[in-house]
């Protein structure tokens, strides 16, 4: 079986990470480096939970089963960057309730063939795009978005994938501005995106 480090694996959480009652499975290890990153643990050594295989944590999770059942709900994968674990993700969807609503909280920052491979997994992808202008990205993120853009378009031509992805765009305080979002927003209408979340961050 294969084995990943976690963060957490949160249970019972509703209309926070997807449709319906899930949990959130977050992975530690992140391809970006960003400056207001919510779960930074996942960039420090010491910030492992936890090692689970693919059978523990269905172990874990599947004591939720009536709940995903009901709801339309199921398991999150968060992190850090699930996409980095895509062999151990696509490993535990082939064991788990094929029920069960699989969601992606992803930058999408990876090499391509992680997103093939959870491409005919996933019932849904919350995208965290940050800002399509690249100088943007890469001052907050310290990475280049040219990883993400192109992985959000091979998504955007597989068929009915549109309909299953959520892209986020945040105003980022000191890092973009309420025109940086709206023009962002248009460039991913025009590569086909038809659903966002845009939010402000709330820097303490």
């Amino acid at each position: 079986m294969k084995k990943a480090p976690f963060l957490a694996v949160a249970r019972h959480r509703l209309a926070i990470d997807g449709e319906g009652v899930t949990t959130l499975a977050a992975f530690h290890g992140c391809s970006l480096r960003c400056k207001y990153c919510l779960n930074n643990s996942c960039l420090r050594s010491d910030g492992v939970w936890r090692e689970l295989t693919t059978g523990e944590l269905l172990e874990m999770v599947r004591i939720d089963n009536l709940y995903f059942l009901a709801t339309g709900g199921g398991v999150t994968f968060g992190g850090g960057e699930p996409c980095l674990r895509s062999r151990f993700i696509e490993e535990f969807a082939s064991m788990a309730d094929s029920r069960w609503r699989i969601t992606m909280e992803t930058c999408l920052n990876v090499e391509q063939h992680h997103v093939e491979r959870i491409a005919p997994i996933a019932h849904q992808w919350l995208i965290d795009i940050k800002d399509t202008n690249p100088d943007i990205y890469k001052s907050y993120t310290g990475h280049d978005n040219s990883p993400t853009l192109s992985n959000l378009q091979w998504l955007l031509q597989q068929e009915g994938m549109a309909e299953k992805i959520i892209v986020r765009l945040p105003l980022i305080p000191e890092y973009n501005t309420p025109d940086d979002v709206c023009n962002s927003r248009k460039i991913l209408e025009e590569m086909g995106v038809k659903h966002f979340d845009e939010f402000k961050y709330l820097i303490r």
